[in-house]
């Protein structure tokens, strides 16, 4: 990067973090450090929420994952619509009424404290893994910009996100993910613009569009039916949906956002405006990953993206071949692609398009297997943008990720105080007791998140890794809560049960079965609750 732009860069998240921590100087209680005293308004929390899911993954991983498989993946969000339409009706308002602190707290209300004990700690466990791989995504853009070890760039990243979360607490997580969110926004309309306009004068964006289609990579929508293709039309609405269901109204890093608003209608809207706004956001970010793809086709790329293992490999005695055949390959292709455009029949390029990926395959086999699809729009923004665009794209990749950290270590922080240190370790404190020990917890997290980040290094494209993660466990929580919201008779050792039973259920559907993530969503939210109904009667409470 030029200096131009460390100074965008630089400015655009000192003043994000200066304004987070400005709206948050009042922090006096527990109540306002961790819901903010219930007065967020509506598009404060909507942005907030959806800066919390659009982490760095989606802005690094996402385009690289249409660089590489096409736009199916957006059919993972089809369903979340439908989820926010269900969780806005019946959920935030049980939710506010309640006025607990976070969603576990109601289970102890409706079951009971062992309930609500563990599936706080499936909580911890599931979003402290993930916390970890949202810190490594925002690490490779400093290693590929600075040229730092990533053990370096997760410290510094997480130390910056930790210091402005521990001292404002969800204020400051809200506020500063607000402009966060208005910054992401920019960047990504501002990287598919140039990203089009780096194309070759004869192409253009209908060009762009020929040939992005002729190699698969706008197949949006998926209308065959598998079970294990994790991208299709019914996998994402269905396996999608409960996803949704389970992340925005079980997981506490969502539920936190929207028990800070001042009213049941303040929050519906937040989550309103994210059933509208998602699926388009998803779309123009794979489209640009879509639309760089198409300039690589004439602009020859690298043949691995991750350059140290490109150079590392230039050593290895089977390279010089396998670099010869991508030459070849890559030259084919950007022939038939002009072909294409002239009215040629596609196939010729096709074959082109599978020799490239043969020969990239054959490179990443010589580098151990390396997945860098991560690293395809890193190398397109830092040797491609203009000078000043580069800052403000990586501003928008900083800002992803200081958002998703910091409302993941807030909400882990949030748990391990209200549901497992002020209920079963320290009851009857001061409520200043509770503030310091909440501050301290985010410290834990932060630093927790900083050591875990490195087992992101070898997890391939981050942005399913992240998603099957949290798959592995939303089932279970999804079915919990459904027995509390929608079956008064089960009582808690059924409910109990049926988690223990559920999780079970969705290890074994992942290690026994080729099935796509999306769905252990729903078997472990159906195991739950089959499991917790056929609970012996006499033993309900």
């Amino acid at each position: 990067m030029r200096p131009f732009d460390w100074v965008v860069l630089a400015g655009s998240l000192i003043a994000i973090i200066v304004y987070g921590l400005w709206r948050s100087r009042r922090n006096a209680t527990t109540h306002e450090y961790l819901l903010a005293g219930k007065d967020m308004p509506w598009y404060a929390m909507a942005l907030s929420i959806m800066a919390t899911q659009a982490s760095a993954i989606t802005f690094i991983s996402t385009t690289g994952q249409a660089y590489a498989d096409g736009m199916r993946f957006v059919q993972f969000y089809f369903g979340l619509p439908i989820a926010m339409v269900l969780i806005s009706a019946f959920v935030v308002p049980v939710f506010h009424r309640s006025g607990v602190y976070t969603a576990y707290e109601y289970l102890e209300r409706r079951f009971d404290a062992k309930t609500r004990a563990l599936v706080a700690v499936v909580f911890l466990i599931q979003r402290g893994l993930a916390v970890g791989v949202a810190l490594y995504a925002p690490a490779i853009v400093l290693t590929v910009i600075l040229g730092w070890p990533d053990r370096w760039t997760t410290l510094l990243m997480g130390a910056t996100t930790v210091a402005y979360t521990t001292m404002g607490g969800i204020k400051a997580v809200t506020w500063t993910d607000f402009q966060q969110m208005l910054v992401m926004i920019v960047g990504l309309f501002v990287a598919l613009g140039l990203a089009v306009s780096l194309l070759p004068p004869d192409v253009g964006f209908g060009g762009a569009l020929t040939i992005a289609g002729a190699a698969g990579r706008l197949n949006a929508v998926v209308t065959t039916f598998d079970w294990n293709d994790r991208y299709n039309l019914w996998n994402g609405l269905l396996g999608g949906m409960f996803l949704a269901l389970a992340y925005f109204g079980c997981d506490q890093s969502q539920v936190q956002r929207y028990l800070t608003g001042r009213s049941v209608t303040q929050s519906r809207l937040s989550l309103l405006f994210n059933a509208m706004a998602k699926i388009p956001m998803q779309f123009f970010i794979l489209l640009t990953g879509a639309v760089v793809f198409v300039f690589y086709t004439f602009e020859k790329p690298p043949l691995l993206f991750h350059e140290g293992e490109l150079h590392r490999i230039e050593r290895d005695a089977a390279y010089g071949e396998v670099a010869a055949r991508y030459d070849r390959a890559f030259d084919e292709r950007r022939t038939a692609a002009r072909d294409l455009l002239a009215g040629a029949s596609p196939e010729r390029y096709r074959r082109a398009q599978a020799d490239v990926e043969a020969a990239r395959k054959d490179a990443a086999k010589l580098a151990g297997g390396l997945n860098d699809t991560n690293y395809v729009f890193l190398g397109f923004v830092t040797k491609y943008m203009p000078v000043g665009v580069v800052g403000l794209i990586m501003a928008a990749i900083f800002a992803a990720a200081m958002s998703t950290i910091s409302a993941e270590v807030n909400s882990l922080a949030t748990v391990s105080v209200i549901d497992i240190y002020q209920r079963f370790l320290k009851p009857g404190q001061t409520d200043r007791h509770y503030l310091a020990a909440s501050r301290w917890f985010t410290v834990f997290w932060g630093a927790y998140a900083v050591a875990t980040a490195q087992f992101g290094r070898g997890l391939g494209s981050l942005i399913e890794a992240v998603n099957m993660l949290g798959s592995l466990f939303y089932g279970g929580l999804l079915g919990v809560f459904t027995l509390a919201f929608f079956f008064p008779r089960v009582g808690a050792n059924a409910a109990f049960t049926g988690l223990l039973v559920g999780e079970a259920a969705i290890f074994a559907a992942h290690s026994f079965t080729g099935i796509s993530f999306l769905w252990y969503n729903v078997i472990g939210c159906v195991v739950v609750v089959l499991a917790a109904l056929a609970f012996p009667a006499s033993s309900k409470e």
